[in-house]
């Protein structure tokens, strides 16, 4: 009976191929884990951290801008016009040459905005601080403005009765009832004679509203700057959070 003989080089090799595809193996679990822990999933309350700290940027730089002289006067797109409700008594001012009364009103209105926003930042803040998210990733995924846009919608009325006493202190301060009471007394006078409908918008009521619609107007901005511009990104929480959107 013949033995079958195995040359040695044979089995060499052969165990040298096993041991390629162990190693492969191996290599190819150890790239795949080591991935996976490079670039760990966010959780919401990362998600939540990092929204919370866009607005915190957001309605900070907002402040500082619209706090300033003309940072509302000066911003066509925030800037506090003649009220709406009273848009007939522009129209007669103007009428009767009160021109320079009325662009004095209109001034001094977007000032008391503008002293208002000063006080601003505390109760912005408090809300911010306050509000609590369920879904983080729908209002991160939400597209631009969205994390505005949640605050606005939960926080608006808060706002508005918080803001309202720095609001009348401003206009005290800045005196814009001197400059309206001349205009708003001659058309009422005039509407006595004539039998029209007497006006005298709440200043106190229109101020806060408009006031607060700049801010969220300009921290919508910020928090959109954020979204897309990595430098914008002051800290590690933005820098993780928001990059996840741009790396998708």
């Amino acid at each position: 009976m013949k033995r079958l003989t195995i040359p040695v080089s044979i089995v060499l090799i052969g165990a040298t191929l096993t041991s390629c595809d162990v190693l492969e193996e191996a290599a190819s679990i150890v790239t795949t884990t080591t991935n996976t822990n490079t670039t760990p999933q966010l959780t919401n309350t990362e998600v939540i951290s990092g929204l919370k700290e866009a607005l915190n940027v957001g309605i900070k730089n907002s402040v500082n801008l619209t706090s300033v002289t003309d940072g509302f006067l000066g911003n066509a797109a925030i800037r506090l016009p003649f009220p709406e409700d009273a848009i007939k008594v522009k129209q007669k001012a103007l009428d009767w040459g009160l021109s320079g009364q009325v662009d004095k009103f209109e001034t001094t209105l977007n000032r008391a905005a503008e002293e208002a926003t000063k006080e601003a930042l505390p109760i912005f803040v408090d809300a911010i601080t306050n509000m609590s998210i369920s879904d983080g990733f729908a209002i991160l995924n939400g597209g631009d403005g969205a994390a505005t846009k949640f605050l606005k919608d939960q926080t608006t009325a808060k706002l508005v009765a918080a803001f309202s006493p720095k609001v009348e202190a401003a206009i005290a301060k800045v005196k814009l009832t001197e400059y309206w009471n001349p205009i708003i007394t001659k058309y009422n006078s005039a509407m006595t004679l004539t039998g029209g409908e007497k006006l005298n918008p709440d200043l106190n009521k229109y101020v806060t509203e408009k006031a607060i619609a700049g801010l969220f107007h300009m921290v919508e901005q910020e928090e959109n700057k954020i979204r897309k511009d990595p430098m914008a990104r002051v800290s590690d929480i933005l820098q993780k959070v928001f990059g996840s959107i741009t790396s998708k």
